[in-house]
């Protein structure tokens, strides 16, 4: 008889666990909070307007292809891809630049900004592109149970071409001079939530992805990701159990042998928690099977949370990109208010995402959707005002930009922040991606998969290895599996 399942949460890496463990032949049951797949990718609809609530960015496109091709199937057969051309746009204080999916025309763009620069980001790409391959084919699909996992000598040599410990801020000033040609190089590492000074010189893999493996849109959008992940999952044979919140377990000595939800009880030989893993270690647990101490968790370094605004506007809107950055305050400035001394930004950096610019079913005709995105400290208070101060900041900073008035055309609005993660997913101090990508936050280093006092509890997503970001979480939700069925044969 297969040994039972229980996966806790249907996000992205939730969802990747279930399809992996019920292909090794375990019974599995997903049992999801909320009333849909996707967790923070889930789905909003608003009056004709439809937008991603969390992931906007379809990076490393192979990730997904092996994903889909360890069951036989690709991408393609559960959503179609549009590659953005431009990837995205930066908006500097005196310019705005388009970053060009052709690598010859970005090139020439380099040039055109810092002559001699071309060269310098082959040389560049080439590094980043080594990165990537050891990074993610050698490194992110390790458990980091052991420092054992790392003593191969192709892999330590590897590690010294790495420059794992030399700071991106470094690195990147190797190459480059110019501080727009820097910002726009040290941009990806935003995902990443920490400083590029802080940041090991490793992650300018994700360099190689943004610029050579390109930046991609999943028509309906990312949604459509999580929605393919649950089609394949319940093809599979997992059983989905929708508005199903986890309130507590039952233990038989050291093991978890039941979950009760809110709307059942569900017994289980093997417990994957893709929920929040400080929810999880310190709230679901008791204090003798917790993995963790209180003091540990403070001592971790957050990746930023967000605040969020879903609008909806009633006309077009120019000069927004599908994406746009905008760059045109100090990001020292704005970093220091996330990290150093945590506090709502005095002059934040923004980001927006129009995907009405590619996919013309997010919006009806003739309006647009807009999500803007701000950077903030973790562990913030977010009440309504606060909120609304910074609508307002945001919307007389992109007004100017988009050369039109559109803040009285703005039809629907809904703003998503830091008590909100809280609520919907438990988020360890309302962050929205995780813990940030440090050297001392990196593989072994990370919170473990396993819980080391129970023997059928192990954890997958962003607060565990390999990391955050909608890649890392697929692969996170491989590697516990093949680590559960080594353990549970």
């Amino acid at each position: 008889m297969p040994k039972r399942v229980c996966v806790i949460g249907a996000g992205f890496s939730g969802l990747s666990a279930a399809c992996h463990l019920s292909r090794l032949g375990y019974d599995v049951t997903i049992l999801e909070k909320h009333s849909g797949p996707g967790g923070r990718a889930r789905h909003l609809a608003l009056d004709g307007f439809q937008y991603d609530m969390g992931p906007s960015w379809y990076w490393m496109p192979d990730v997904f292809e092996r994903f889909f091709g360890t069951f036989g199937k690709k991408p393609s057969d559960y959503y179609q891809l549009i590659r953005l051309d431009p990837s995205y746009a930066v908006k500097f204080k005196d310019d705005l630049i388009d970053i060009p999916a052709s690598m010859v025309e970005l090139e020439a763009l380099f040039e055109s900004i810092e002559p001699g620069s071309a060269k310098n980001l082959q040389k560049f790409l080439a590094q980043a592109a080594y990165k990537y391959k050891v990074g993610i084919n050698d490194l992110v699909y390790k458990p980091s149970r052991s420092l054992l996992e790392f003593v191969d000598m192709r892999l330590l040599y590897g590690l010294l071409k790495m420059d794992v410990f030399t700071s991106m801020r470094k690195h990147i000033r190797k190459f480059f001079k110019n501080e727009k040609l820097i910002e726009l190089i040290e941009f990806p590492v935003l995902f990443l939530g920490a400083t590029p000074g802080n940041t090991p010189a490793l992650y300018s893999l994700m360099n190689y992805s943004d610029m050579v493996l390109g930046t991609w849109y999943p028509e309906g959008g990312m949604y459509q990701v999580a929605k393919g992940m649950a089609d394949l999952a319940s093809s599979l044979g997992v059983n989905i159990q929708y508005d199903q919140e986890v309130q507590n377990f039952e233990f038989d000595r050291k093991s978890i042998h039941q979950i009760n939800t809110n709307n059942g009880q569900f017994e289980a030989d093997v417990v994957v928690a893709s929920a929040d893993y400080h929810f999880v270690d310190q709230e679901l647990l008791p204090k003798e099977f917790q993995n963790y101490t209180e003091s540990y968790w403070d001592r971790r370094t957050m990746a930023p949370s967000s605040l969020l605004f879903y609008l909806g506007v009633d006309k077009i809107l120019p000069n927004f990109r599908h994406h746009t950055l905008f760059f045109d305050e100090d990001f020292d400035v704005h970093a220091e208010e996330i990290y150093q001394n945590p506090k709502w930004p005095s002059k934040p950096l923004l980001y927006t995402s129009a995907t009405s610019k590619t996919d013309k079913t997010v919006a009806p005709d003739g309006k647009e959707n807009l999500v803007i995105l701000i950077p903030v400290a973790p562990d913030l208070d977010d009440p309504e005002d606060v909120r609304e101060k910074y609508f307002q900041l945001a919307m007389d900073r992109l007004e100017p930009f988009a050369g039109v008035e559109f803040r009285n055309d703005v039809i629907v609005k809904k703003s998503y922040a830091h008590s909100d993660f809280k609520n919907d997913y438990n988020s360890f101090r309302g962050n929205a991606y995780g813990l940030a990508n440090t050297l001392l936050q990196t593989a072994i280093l990370k919170p473990s998969l396993k819980n080391r006092k129970l023997k059928n509890l192990y954890f997958t997503g962003q607060l565990t290895v390999p990391g955050p970001g909608v890649p890392p979480s697929l692969i996170s939700g491989e590697v516990v599996a093949k680590e559960i069925a080594k353990d549970f044969r």
